[in-house]
């Protein structure tokens, strides 16, 4: 059970990350590359799919390891990491602005990840840590 948590908190990090780089380098991309993003890339749409792949594996790997490890700063961690990734989704650009939508979510993926690596971090120190 322990590699599947593990495996959990890094795909959750990556997510987490995959998430971030999009944030900033898609306008980056844009300018380049217009076609492209016209063409082939959808926001919202990709915003929808990290959303659904981020919820069920960080509620999962955070809820194992907070009830192995005890610390359940590393849930409430990631509770408001989520809540701030789905408000940034729910609200959107056309409540928060595109800058708001982009801070939003850059928050939300970078305090996900720090909870995940807080996690990952305290079940490789348990040593009776069954995640």
């Amino acid at each position: 059970m322990k590699v599947l948590n593990n495996y959990l908190d890094k795909s959750a990090v990556t997510l987490s990350l995959l998430c971030v780089v999009h944030c900033l380098a898609l306008p980056l991309i844009t300018v380049l590359v217009p076609s492209i993003i016209a063409n082939a890339l959808n926001q919202e749409l990709f915003h929808l799919m990290m959303v659904v792949c981020v919820l069920p594996v960080s509620i999962y790997a955070l809820t194992m390891g907070c009830r192995n490890h005890n610390k359940f700063s590393i849930g409430v961690y990631g509770a408001l990491g989520l809540i701030t990734l789905v408000s940034a989704f729910v609200f959107g650009e056309s409540h928060l602005g595109e800058m708001g939508e982009k801070g939003l979510t850059t928050l939300g993926a970078i305090i996900i990840a720090f909870a995940h690596i807080k996690n990952y971090q305290l079940c490789n120190k348990t040593n009776n840590c069954a995640c």
